[in-house]
């Protein structure tokens, strides 16, 4: 009796062709995350130093130059000024350095410092003290109308307030009349019109 053979069917597993191999997948971990959230700040803080130069060097140093250039420029002026204006006045005029004369522009005056007197009617037990400018008419170098008759002035000067009384002193206005008085007495003395108007820096009655 022939022996049956059996036939099995082949295994599916061993016939079936090798599987490729899976592509690897690449997943996105917290770490990469976090580094891409911190590529702003750091390309913010690589730049700023950049911008910083640049805005100094191309912005803040032009203006800071031209503005040291301009104060240089305005100091040379003003020191100049006066330089060019004594050079500008003719010899031996000096009275825009003379402290009686006055600056180039003011009026020149006359000063008559430290004036004691003795007031009338007083017996010589009160007296005034005081100092006082006299400014020029228009046109008039007074202070050398003045230093050409010095004495003559000063008499008339001690004259006039000589003459006053303490009841003169204390009338309303009464500087206002001694002023009028005393620029008439420095005209009529000099035969002409070469004081304008006093003024009193000081003025004390003891």
């Amino acid at each position: 009796m022939a022996a049956k053979t059996e036939s099995h069917p082949p295994s599916a597993a061993k016939d079936a062709p090798a599987a490729a191999p899976a592509a690897p997948v690449v997943a996105s971990t917290p770490k990469s995350r976090g580094l891409l959230a911190w590529l702003p700040v750091a390309t913010a803080v690589l730049l700023a130093p950049a911008a910083t130069w640049a805005t100094v060097e191309f912005v803040l140093l032009p203006r800071l130059q031209r503005k040291v250039a301009a104060t240089a420029i305005r100091a040379a002026a003003e020191s100049t000024a006066p330089e060019a204006a004594e050079m500008a006045r003719p010899a031996g005029d000096k009275s825009g350095r003379d402290g009686k004369g006055g600056a180039p522009g003011e009026p020149k005056t006359f000063e008559f410092q430290n004036v004691v007197v003795n007031l009338a009617g007083t017996m010589g037990t009160r007296y005034l003290k005081t100092t006082f400018l006299v400014t020029g008419a228009s046109g008039v170098d007074i202070k050398a109308a003045f230093d050409a008759a010095k004495p003559r002035l000063t008499d008339v000067t001690l004259n006039v307030l000589s003459s006053l009384s303490l009841a003169d002193l204390e009338e309303p206005g009464s500087k206002n009349v001694i002023r009028e008085k005393l620029v008439g007495a420095y005209n009529q003395a000099l035969g002409k019109r070469v004081a304008d108007q006093v003024y009193f820096s000081d003025f004390v009655i003891q």
